[in-house]
């Protein structure tokens, strides 16, 4: 876990913080006793597990494939049916949060996490389960990622540091679940339980964390009514977001996605004994490679991390389509590694720009919309299948390639920074 630092003075005292933008923002304070974790340190650990358990089942679907007899269609929408009910419970929780405060929202959806896991501990004999944990799962998500990073954000109180760490958080989660799920799911006992259950351990853990953080959104700065669901998106500004923070958003979890699916799906014929288990080396380095980058992401700047990022995914997605066509199953690791600072960059830079442009009171709200915009980008691997039909996954494929491409090259020239005031 990154070092993090404390964000009490050592005193009996609780001091409510002063939430907005930029340097106005300052971090939360709770009492602790000696040795305990920071309310930051606690907060990034429940974030952590949570996104750690959102992808154990990502290389099990190859298990599942086999038992269930499942389709690379309905595979790939099995994967996807997760943004259906994440995009939802984004748009909702976020305003909810502006209104009712972090913490209410925020702990019942840890707790459903952890049951979460339980329930797919059925999966493995019913599609159904499968389907509706996957479901579930998004749910969690889109409350956990946008309410919870919020929330995290203003305990840290500086955008660009609340922006890498949470980056870190859920990169390393999202990293951690597959590649562990993946070598027991290939190499120990009970492949579609142990992970599961390994997950659920971990959560036990996370939610007696929870005690110790704060609430950060006081009766006095919540906002008093308002639309159920609020995009957050202020006025000025809503020409930047669809132009440069929606295509940004759109590369966060399609290029992970496309490395965690349908690249193992197609190559699996090559990789006798050992599919299940380069599934989740594939996801978790593409995962982790996101978590390293947010450094790079604070040197190159918001406005030019994200087209840096969209031009990355669009190198790894070439040196994916050459492993298709050598059948060289090796090449995807260093497609993993391009696909994963890709996504990493445009994670961060999409946080670190809704928080500029985000007023204090729909920090929530705006946060879920970026998240909502991203995780369209779970449902590229089933676009890409239902594309393909019964043909070959390669035109589809190339033509994402071009897209991220040129949506690299348009965001990177000085039209699109002046847009967001940079």
């Amino acid at each position: 876990m990154p070092s993090l630092r404390r964000t009490h003075p050592g005193t009996p005292s609780l001091r409510r913080p002063r939430v907005g933008q930029g340097a106005g923002m300052r971090p939360a304070r709770v009492p602790t006793g000696r040795g305990a974790p920071s309310a930051t340190a606690a907060l990034w650990t429940v974030v952590f597990v949570v996104a750690f358990g959102t992808n154990v089942p990502t290389p099990l679907l190859l298990i599942y494939r086999e038992t269930l007899g499942l389709s690379p269609t309905t595979l790939t929408a099995a994967f996807g049916v997760y943004a259906a009910g994440l995009i939802p419970a984004l748009l909702l929780s976020g305003p909810a949060s502006d209104r009712r405060g972090r913490r209410p929202v925020v702990v019942p959806f840890v707790v459903l996490a952890g049951l979460v896991s339980v329930l797919f501990l059925a999966a493995g004999s019913s599609v159904v389960v499968l389907f509706v944990g996957r479901f579930l799962q998004g749910a969690v998500s889109g409350v956990v990622f946008s309410v919870g990073t919020a929330w995290l954000g203003e305990l840290i109180g500086e955008p660009g540091r609340s922006a890498r760490l949470t980056t870190i958080a859920l990169a390393a989660g999202w990293a951690g679940g597959p590649l562990v799920a993946g070598l027991l799911g290939q190499w120990g006992p009970l492949p579609t339980l142990v992970p599961y259950l390994v997950h659920v351990v971990l959560m036990l853990g996370a939610l007696s964390l929870l005690p110790l953080v704060p609430e950060t959104l006081g009766p006095e700065r919540r906002k008093g009514g308002g639309p159920v669901v609020n995009l957050g998106v202020p006025a000025g500004t809503r020409r930047a977001f669809v132009l440069v923070v929606v295509p940004i958003a759109l590369g966060v979890f399609a290029f992970p996605s496309t490395a965690a699916t349908v690249l193992p799906l197609l190559l699996t014929p090559q990789m006798p004994g050992i599919a299940v288990a380069v599934a989740g080396i594939v996801a978790g380095v593409t995962l982790s490679t996101g978590a390293l980058v947010p450094p790079l992401e604070r040197r190159l700047g918001a406005t030019r991390a994200g087209p840096a990022g969209l031009g990355l995914g669009a190198a790894g997605l070439g040196v994916a389509l050459l492993s298709l066509a050598l059948d060289a199953w090796p090449l995807l690791l260093p497609a993993a590694l391009l696909l994963g600072a890709g996504y990493g960059l445009c994670l961060a830079s999409g946080l670190s720009t809704v928080a500029r442009l985000a007023l204090p009171t729909e920090r929530g709200a705006l946060t879920g919309t970026f998240y909502a915009c991203a995780y369209l980008g779970f449902g590229v691997p089933f676009v890409l299948s239902a594309l393909a039909g019964d043909g070959s996954l390669f035109g589809p494929l190339a033509g994402l390639a071009v897209l991220a491409a040129v949506a690299a090259a348009a965001l990177g020239l000085p039209a699109a920074r002046r847009l967001i005031g940079s």
